[in-house]
């Protein structure tokens, strides 16, 4: 980070904690109180910026954009929850990105400050910080910049480079596609890009999946460790990796990696598994996909505990691109089976499905479903019935968060 912006990043800082929000950052004293966050992107979606709503519950109730809630900052924002905070991240698009952070006091989002940092395209909590990553996709540029953001002080507690065409190895770059806490360690899958030439995200190598594995808070490379069973785990700002009970890892992934816009991936989407205590995958234990869902593919996943995963799917014909599926399943990994979910609205009706979705891992998922007559709604999806119910009606946009602060 240069100087400039290390100025930047401390002068914001000092300035959130001695005056006072401007107008637009004051919360609607009608807005309604609760500790369940909701970013939505409202109705005339272009080049307006999402509205943060609190709500007290999920499974009922009503909230509106209009006249409630707290307007952030520019469009392409992007959230994440540690140690009773809200962070609002903004996608700079390559310029620096602006971050909001906030508390809740009696049920309403408060600012506790806002800052610029470079746009990253991971980040995660870990430990008592988050760590930023903003990720090269030019062989031209060999180094990935991380950044340790501590959330007790909201300083920037360290920052350093990887050079992700060492750890690809292969005359291609890693591309993290996003970043895990695992016990002391931090797991980093990525996928193997060429990264020149008008072809940033083709590569040679479209059936491995790989994870880096790095020390905490050195961020120094332990090994590079690969599996040949599947393609490459995750997807593009999605996150492939979870960790259940015992700490065993899975991941999945889509099958998409691409070569001259076409799909090259052999392999089918899948799922494998890194046991705890280990830092290999597990070479007896391998899910086919597509084979137990009727040859339909995950996009992204939620784990609500006890080896079941809310998915988001797509069919053999939909394969492909950034978007995320609008077909809800249950994957079990543990027992290795799969079940589509009823109770969801009709494909034609919605819009599109939030990515970024809670779960108290009790066995249930929240996730946001936009529908095309520009109301949302927070569906219940209960892994043990495979049924969804609709829930908290959210009118004036599209939802595309749902989360929690303590």
């Amino acid at each position: 980070m240069n100087n400039t912006l290390k100025t930047v990043i401390a002068i914001a800082f000092l300035a959130s904690t001695t005056v006072s929000c401007s107008d637009k950052d004051k919360i609607d004293l009608d807005t309604v109180k609760g500790n369940y966050v909701l970013a939505v992107s409202p109705v005339a979606s272009t080049g307006v910026a999402d509205y943060l709503l609190t709500a007290p519950d999920l499974e009922s109730g009503r909230v509106t954009t209009a006249g409630q809630g707290v307007e952030q900052d520019g469009t392409y924002r992007y959230y994440v929850t540690h140690n009773n905070k809200f962070f609002s991240m903004l996608y700079g698009q390559g310029n620096p990105g602006a971050v909001a952070v906030y508390n809740l006091l009696d049920g309403r989002l408060n600012k506790l400050s806002d800052f610029v940092t470079e746009t990253v395209q991971a980040f995660a909590p870990v430990n008592e910080d988050i760590v930023m990553m903003k990720i090269t996709r030019a062989m031209t540029n060999p180094l990935v910049n991380y950044y340790r953001l501590n959330t007790d002080n909201l300083l920037l507690a360290g920052e350093g480079t990887i050079n992700v065409q060492k750890v690809a190895g292969n005359g291609e770059s890693a591309f993290f596609t996003w970043i895990k806490q695992v016990g002391n360690k931090v797991y980093a899958p990525y996928m193997s890009i060429q990264a020149c030439c008008k072809a940033a995200f083709d590569t040679a190598y479209p059936d491995s999946a790989y994870v880096a594995v790095y020390s905490y808070p050195e961020m120094k490379l332990d090994k590079v460790i690969k599996d040949d069973r599947m393609s490459y785990i995750g997807r593009y700002f999605r996150d492939g990796l979870a960790v259940d009970e015992q700490g065993d890892v899975y991941a999945f992934s889509s099958a998409v990696a691409t070569k001259g816009g076409a799909i090259t991936s052999k392999k089918p989407s899948a799922i494998l598994r890194i046991k705890s205590g280990t830092t290999e995958f597990d070479k007896a234990y391998y899910i086919d996909i597509e084979a137990i869902s009727g040859g339909k593919n995950i996009t992204n996943w939620i784990y609500v505990g006890k080896g079941k995963f809310v998915v988001q799917m797509t069919t053999k014909a939909e394969k492909g691109g950034y978007a995320d599926g609008k077909r809800i399943g249950i994957l079990d990994v543990y027992n290795k089976t799969y079940q589509d979910v009823t109770g969801m609205p009709e494909l034609s009706k919605i819009k599109e499905i939030s990515y970024n979705n809670y779960t108290a891992k009790d066995g249930n998922a929240f996730i946001g479903v936009a529908l095309t007559d520009a109301v949302s709604y927070v569906y219940k999806v209960n892994a043990s019935t495979a049924v969804a119910t609709q829930g908290l009606k959210v009118e004036g946009g599209s939802i595309t968060a749902v989360t929690r602060i303590q």
